[in-house]
């Protein structure tokens, strides 16, 4: 089944785990999960392809988990908390993860976090792309009129 269009999958680069993609990724989440004990661990590094049978994964799920392809993963329902026990039993840092999952390097990735991390501008939804970030005072003035409305609710 195709899976509903949200407001929020208008971000660019982001997969939101909500609910339907909690449950289109439970066998790659429950499969990462089991990386948590050794024997699995060791199970899975054997005969990778075979051990991924234990689990309710698709044809895509599966591909992508054999193929390291995290964005893919998320987009299929994978948490990235989960999927990160994949890459440690690869022997991999979540740092290192997340630069393969920008495209960069470990350096590049480290400097961009460091320095403040990605821009906001362009990056709120495709959209919204060349329209300008909404500036703190903005956004306290719409938080307070959305409390109010509550209230006269209530």
């Amino acid at each position: 089944m195709p899976r509903t269009q949200h407001d929020y999958d208008d971000i660019p680069g982001t997969f939101v785990f909500d609910a339907e993609r909690s449950r289109q990724g439970y066998g790659i989440n429950m499969f990462c999960m089991s990386l948590m004990k050794e024997e699995n661990r060791k199970a899975f590094k054997a005969n990778e392809a075979e051990y991924l049978k234990k689990f309710n994964l698709t044809p895509a799920q599966a591909e992508a988990i054999l193929k390291r392809d995290y964005n893919r993963m998320l987009e299929l329902g994978g948490n990235i908390y989960f999927t990160a026990k994949l890459g440690a039993t690869d022997g991999h840092s979540f740092q290192h993860m997340a630069a393969i999952m920008t495209g960069s390097t470990q350096e590049d990735y480290a400097k961009m976090m460091l320095g403040g991390g990605r821009s906001v501008e362009g990056n709120r939804s495709r959209s919204g792309k060349d329209k300008p970030a909404k500036g703190p005072k903005e956004s306290k003035a719409r938080a307070t009129a959305k409390s109010k409305s509550s209230a006269k609710r209530k």
